[in-house]
This record gives structure tokens, C-alpha cells and sequence, in this order.
């Protein structure tokens, strides 16, 4: 079985594969300090857990956009599923092209991104990842990630919102009844949510006319991703599996390298 690891800024996301289906997903928050057997420990719990024994996995690949919990990750997976993580990042074979101004400083999530949703389309595409930081990176008809626009994710807007306003409350995000607001909550969740619908579609529509590629295929993944692709014309599909499918299909592409 292959694990595969997203490390967020936010949440470490992962998934077991056996070839191509998913077995299940599962979450820890990235920003709590843990050492490499606390790292080991959890994993090996939450495998357990999922009725999946530890032992049978076989290979690990990670991307992560948080280097400073890199060391005792890696050392924990070493230690505890007795195996050496792949990492991927701008400079793996990925099968991606990166055509920016500096390749080297570009997420490795939105690499993978990429590489998936390049499966996808099989032509142009913008991948959207509603995330810490919401990206919309656009990958031309030969596979080049070729442009990104990045905009601060929609609960990070809505943190900055009620953490710097001392009268407004902290909400759950979800889409409001109504664009009317008569309270304070709605008014809050209308702000955020029809503001990042309106956000993605003016995005969307620039960089397909900027790039030319006016039938781009749109993909949209990330935890609060849903809530926008529900209620816009713009994104063609929403995959919430988009990472961990991209990390698969990078692992194979590096394996079958080596061969």
C-alpha cells in the first residue's frame, strides 16, 4: 500500500492507496509541535484505527509547503513504518513543466495540483485548491504550469475578519439563505462565501482570456472548495481527492523512473 501525505499549512492531509483506489482519508492539524515517535505513533494509531496494519505499507510519498516539521515527519515514518518518504517538489520528475519566473520557490501542492488535474483534463486546466491561501494555477495544453494567481484562503479571511474586529463573533462558514442579511453571523457568511464565488469567477474569466485558453477545464479541491463549486457555473468539477491522486500519480511516474 502507498501513503501519501499533503502537508498544509494548516492540515496534514493523508491517504492509502492500493494502486488506484483510495481506502480513506485522514486529517492531524500541522501546527501542533510533535517529535518524530509522536508523528510515528499517530500515524501508526490512525492506520489501526482504519483497520489497515501498518506493516502493509509499503511506500510513503510527501509534499509539504511546511519545512520546519520535515525532519521529525520523515524520521517518524523511518522509524515506525520502515520505510524512506519520497518528497516531492519543484525539482522531482513529476511531468510537469514549471514555466515561471522561479520554478524552485513554487509550492510543491500546487505542483501536484497540477499533475492531477493535467490527468484530468488532458489539455488546458486551472486548478483551484481552497486551502489556508485560496490558488488558481493554470496549466497549459501541454502540461505546463504556466501561471498562478494566489489570494488568501477563505477562513483565513474570516479569521483576519473577526480577529481584528472586536465586535464580530467567530462563524461557521457556510452558504447563507440570502445575500439580505438582517444579523450579524449572515451578513459575516455572505461576505466570505459570495465573496469568494465572485472572486473565483472574475479570476477564472481573466486568466482564460489573458492565456487564450478559453476552454479550460476548471477543478476545484480543497475542504471549503465545495461550497463555491456548489453555486458557480465556472468550475467544470470538484475533487477533494485532487492532492492525494496527484501525489499517487507522481510516485509512479518516480518509481517507474528508477526502473
Amino acid at each position: 500500500m502507498l501513503l501519501t501525505i499533503d502537508v498544509g499549512n494548516t492540515n496534514i492531509t493523508m491517504g492509502v492507496f492500493e494502486e488506484e483506489l483510495l481506502f480513506g482519508m485522514f486529517r492531524m492539524t500541522t501546527k501542533r509541535p510533535r517529535t518524530s515517535d509522536e508523528y510515528g505513533m499517530t500515524i501508526c494509531g490512525i492506520l489501526e484505527h482504519r483497520s489497515i496494519a501498518p506493516k502493509e505499507i509499503k511506500a510513503v510519498i510527501i509534499a509539504s509547503v511546511v519545512p520546519d516539521i520535515m525532519h521529525s515527519l520523515t524520521s517518524g515514518i523511518i522509524k515506525y513504518l520502515h520505510t524512506t518518504p519520497l518528497i516531492a517538489s519543484a525539482d522531482s520528475d513529476t511531468g510537469i513543466l514549471v514555466n515561471t519566473d522561479n520554478p524552485s520557490r513554487t509550492g510543491p501542492d500546487r505542483i501536484v495540483n497540477a499533475v492531477a488535474g493535467y490527468a484530468i483534463s488532458k489539455g488546458p486546466a486551472i486548478v483551484i485548491d481552497f486551502g489556508t491561501a485560496t490558488t488558481y494555477d493554470l496549466i497549459g495544453p501541454d502540461g505546463t504550469l504556466e501561471a498562478c494567481i494566489i489570494a488568501p484562503g477563505i477562513e483565513t479571511a474570516g479569521r483576519s475578519l473577526w480577529g481584528g474586529a472586536a465586535m464580530l463573533p467567530a462563524i461557521q462558514i457556510q452558504m447563507p439563505d440570502t445575500a439580505l442579511a438582517r444579523d450579524t453571523v449572515t451578513g459575516m457568511q455572505g461576505g466570505l462565501v459570495f465573496g469568494a464565488i465572485g472572486q473565483t469567477e472574475y479570476i477564472v474569466k481573466r486568466m482564460k482570456e489573458e492565456s487564450g485558453y478559453t476552454d479550460a477545464y476548471v477543478i476545484a479541491t480543497g475542504g471549503l472548495g465545495k461550497i463555491v463549486a456548489n453555486e458557480t457555473e465556472c468550475i467544470n468539477l470538484y475533487d477533494p481527492q485532487l492532492t492525494l491522486n496527484g501525489l499517487r500519480l507522481i510516485y509512479e511516474r518516480m518509481k517507474g523512473t528508477d526502473k
